[in-house]
C-alpha cells in the first residue's frame, strides 16, 4: 500500500476552525474529565527497521507446524500465487463502501463475480456479498426462514459446536425457540428430525460434510422439511462442494458456509468468510448487499448494488437483519482462488483432499486399539479412538513438527487436505505406533 500522509497542523486547525472549535481541548470538552486521557505514554519512535526487528521477535514466538493434521473449521489448501497478488492490489484494498456505482465498478465488478461463482458452486439463484463468516452465515440463514407463524429453529447436533453457538445466540436475542436434532452414530437420522418437526418449525439447518466429517443424508432430510412446511439450510464445505451434489439438487433453500478454504490462509483465526446463497424466491430476504448487472446511459455493462430497499439501511424498521458490513476483500481473495482453480482445479484439491484422508484413516487403523467411532462415508476429515492419552502423542507430534487430530470425548478428529503428503502420513502412523506401542493406556481425550 501506498503512505497514508495525515493531515498537518495547520489544516488540523482549519478543520477546527471550520467546525467551531479553538482546539482540541474546547473539541473533547463535553466528554467528562475522568474519561480523558492527557497522554498515551507511547515510547520514543522507532525505525522501520527496528519495528521489523521487533515484530519479528514477537512472530517468532508462535508454534507455526509445517505439517498440520486437523481441521475442525479452518483447513490449510494450496493456495496460488496469483491469488494473494490480485487481492493485495491497492485499488481493492482501500476501496471502501461501494454505494457510488460512477467510481465504484472495479470493487463492485468483484463482488459480482464472486457472487457469480458461489451461486455457480451451489447451484443457487442469488448470493450476497459475504457476511463475517460460517458461524454467522448460519444463523442469518435461519433467521431468513422465520415469519409471523413460524419461528422455532431446529439444528443438527453434528453441525460445528461453534456454529450451534452462533445460532442459539441470534435465536435467544430474536426470542425465537431453538432445538437440537439428535444424533446417532454421527449422523442425523430421519426419525430423529421427524419427531421435532411441526408446524412451528421456520427452518432446519444441517452440516454436510458435517463436523465429525461424514455426509449426510441431507436429500432426505431436506425432503422431511419441506414435507412439514420448513426451510431447509444447508451448510457446505466449498472444497467438497466441488464434487459433490450442489446444494440445490440436495433440495436447499439456502446454502452457507465458512469460505476460509478458498484462498485464506488459516492465519490464527481470520479474517475469514461466511458465504450465503438463496433460491430466487428466498432473495428478497437475504441479508447484507447484493450487486446486480446492468447497462448504463449509453448502452454499457455496469454493475450497482442492488435490491437495496429489503438493506436494513433503507427499511430498518423493517429489516429481518441488522448486519451491515461484508468481507469484500476476503470475497475478492475467493473470487481470485476460484478463477486460478477453475472447476478440473477444485475438483482435483476435493479429490486429493478425500482421497489422502482415507489413505491415512486406513493406516491408523491398522495399529492396535486405533479404529474409526463412526463407520460411515466421510470427505477429508474422520474421528478414531485412541489408546493413549491425547497430551503424550501430541508431544511426540510436536517435537516432529506434526499438529495432530483435535481431541473430542472418545477419540481424536483427524483431517487431511490435498497439501497432506504420503511421506508425512507415513511419518504420522508411525509416531501414532511408537506411542500406542511405549506407553499403552486408556482414551483420555478431553474436548
Amino acid at each position: 500500500m501506498s503512505g497514508y500522509v495525515p493531515a498537518t497542523s495547520v489544516e488540523q486547525q482549519e478543520m477546527l476552525q471550520a467546525a467551531g472549535f479553538s482546539g482540541f481541548d474546547e473539541l473533547f470538552s463535553v466528554i467528562p474529565a475522568h474519561l480523558q486521557v492527557p497522554s498515551l505514554n507511547l515510547p520514543a519512535g522507532k525505525s522501520e527497521c527496528e519495528v521489523l526487528r521487533h515484530m519479528e521477535q514477537l512472530a517468532a514466538k508462535n508454534k507455526v507446524y509445517p505439517t498440520i493434521f486437523r481441521g475442525a473449521g479452518a483447513y490449510r489448501h494450496y493456495i496460488p500465487a496469483i491469488v494473494p497478488a490480485v487481492a493485495s492490489k491497492e485499488s481493492f484494498l482501500t476501496a471502501y463502501t461501494p454505494y457510488q456505482p460512477e467510481i465504484s465498478q472495479g470493487i463492485l465488478q468483484s463482488i459480482f463475480e464472486y457472487q457469480s461463482m458461489v451461486c455457480s458452486l451451489t447451484g443457487m439463484d442469488a448470493s450476497n456479498a459475504s457476511v463475517y463468516d460460517g458461524a454467522t452465515a448460519a444463523a442469518e440463514g435461519l433467521a431468513m426462514c422465520c415469519g409471523r407463524k413460524r419461528s422455532t429453529y431446529l439444528v443438527a447436533e453434528t453441525a460445528h459446536p461453534m456454529v450451534i453457538e452462533t445460532i442459539q445466540t441470534y435465536a435467544w436475542a430474536a426470542d425465537c425457540p431453538c432445538k437440537i436434532v439428535p444424533m446417532e452414530q454421527g449422523r442425523i437420522a430421519p426419525t430423529a428430525l421427524a419427531k421435532l418437526l411441526d408446524e412451528d418449525v421456520a427452518g432446519f439447518y444441517l452440516q454436510s460434510p458435517n463436523f465429525f466429517g461424514l455426509f449426510e443424508e441431507a436429500e432426505q432430510l431436506g425432503a422431511l422439511a419441506h414435507g412439514a412446511g420448513a426451510k431447509f439450510v444447508l451448510g457446505v464445505n466449498p472444497i467438497a462442494a466441488a464434487i459433490m451434489k450442489t446444494a440445490r439438487d440436495l433440495g436447499a433453500d439456502i446454502a452457507v458456509g465458512e469460505g476460509q478454504p478458498l484462498g485464506m490462509p488459516l492465519s490464527f483465526g481470520g479474517p475469514y468468510l461466511g458465504f450465503m446463497t438463496c433460491t430466487a424466491a428466498m432473495q428478497r430476504s437475504l441479508p447484507g448487499r447484493i450487486v446486480g448487472q446492468t447497462t448504463d446511459a449509453d448502452g454499457r455493462r455496469a454493475f450497482v448494488l442492488t435490491l437495496q430497499a429489503r438493506e436494513q439501511h433503507i427499511r430498518r424498521e423493517k429489516a429481518s437483519s441488522n448486519i451491515c458490513s461484508n468481507q469484500a476483500n476476503c470475497a475478492l481473495t475467493a473470487a481470485a482462488y476460484l478463477s486460478a482453480m477453475g472447476p478440473t482445479g477444485l475438483a482435483r484439491a476435493a479429490t486429493n483432499s478425500m482421497s489422502n484422508a482415507h489413505y491415512l484413516a486406513e493406516k491408523l487403523c491398522q495399529l492396535a486399539g486405533v479404529d474409526l467411532l463412526y463407520d460411515e462415508s466421510f470427505f477429508h476429515e474422520f474421528v478414531t479412538t485412541l489408546p493413549v492419552s491425547y497430551e503424550s502423542l501430541q508431544s511426540a507430534l510436536d517435537e516432529a513438527g506434526i499438529l495432530g487430530g483435535l481431541p473430542l470425548n472418545g477419540g481424536l478428529l483427524w483431517c487431511c487436505t490435498e497439501l497432506n503428503t504420503k511421506a508425512q502420513m507415513d511419518a504420522l502412523v508411525s509416531i501414532v505406533q511408537t506411542v500406542i506401542e511405549g506407553k499403552g493406556g486408556d482414551i483420555s481425550c478431553r474436548n
